[in-house]
């Protein structure tokens, strides 16, 4: 009697097992792979927005501390422009000391702003505002999300009828808040 029974031996050889684990392993790299990449991407984005504010609030403080008696106007109009929210409505209030110490010293001024860094983020959700950051006016109907970014710099003025030039120190608090994509000054805090 011939054996023509077929044999029962493993339905998958080891071959089959390795080519198994080898495809679960490599499924896993790409997802993971993927994830990070994901993840650098979102960083690299993060970390060019939070540029774009503190050059904001850098471009925003250079014209307040580089303000002249003969530029004032021109200067405190450039900046209104380019502020949201309450300090836009309460410009002239925020921004009196500036242009009466201006305006007395009758000082020519050159600054340059030392340092910035982003102190704060405060993002949006969608449907709610979310708590504003510490001290900053509630914009969240309208800014997408509000950094508040410090900003050290240095002046020198020249003012009329004085021999010796005086070097004044600025720290400043500025919310930079982003409307419809354009990042705008929505607070001014001198910090002492």
């Amino acid at each position: 009697m011939p054996d023509d029974e077929p044999d029962d031996g493993p339905a998958i050889g080891g071959y089959g097992v390795a080519s198994a684990v080898v495809g679960v392993i490599a499924v896993a790299a790409i997802v993971l792979a993927a994830l990070i990449w994901t993840q650098h991407r979102d960083d690299t984005d993060e970390l060019r927005y939070r540029t774009r504010a503190m050059a904001a609030a850098a471009d925003w403080t250079s014209v307040l501390i580089n303000m002249n008696k003969d530029t004032v106007d021109t200067s405190l109009a450039q900046l209104h422009e380019g502020t949201v929210g309450q300090l836009n409505a309460d410009f002239d209030a925020a921004v009196k000391p500036y242009r009466e110490l201006v305006q007395k010293l009758q000082s020519r001024t050159t600054g340059q702003v030392d340092s910035v860094a982003v102190e704060y983020t405060h993002h949006a959700q969608p449907g709610q505002g979310g708590p504003p950051p510490p001290g900053a006016s509630d914009l969240s109907e309208f800014a997408s999300r509000t950094d508040t970014v410090m900003v050290v710099a240095t002046s020198i003025s020249e003012n009329a009828g004085s021999d010796k030039p005086q070097t004044v120190r600025w720290t400043l608090r500025l919310d930079v808040s982003d409307i419809d994509g354009k990042l705008m000054i929505s607070r001014l805090e001198p910090i002492r």
